[in-house]
């Protein structure tokens, strides 16, 4: 638990913003391709998007969450994440929101 607040302070992303960076940063290959510092930006603005965008229950609505899929691809393209890496970019993305959600 230090280990990851600490690492957080050192990215200079809150914990919602290191959970969605951890869960973009999985896949070595884009890490080289994109950089850690577009990697954080894609973190921010997600965690920005995401809380704006949803609503209790959004899980048990499709419409939100096809919705929710929808932003999170855009704003994967915007940032040039390689396209062959998006589809589970963008289901380990909700997944997370999910979880962050619960709590």
């Amino acid at each position: 638990m230090r280990e990851a607040n600490a690492r957080g302070k050192q990215l200079g992303l809150s914990d919602d913003e290191l959970a969605f960076y951890d869960a973009l940063e999985t896949n070595y290959s884009t890490v080289q391709v994109l950089g850690d510092e577009t990697i954080r930006s894609i973190a921010c603005e997600l965690v920005d998007s995401v809380r704006n965008n949803v609503t209790i229950g959004w899980t048990l609505r499709e419409n939100l969450h096809t919705k929710l899929r929808a932003m999170v691809k855009r704003i994967l393209r915007k940032h040039g994440y390689p396209p062959d890496k998006q589809r589970k970019a963008t289901v380990t993305v909700l997944e997370q929101e999910e979880v962050l959600s619960e709590g």
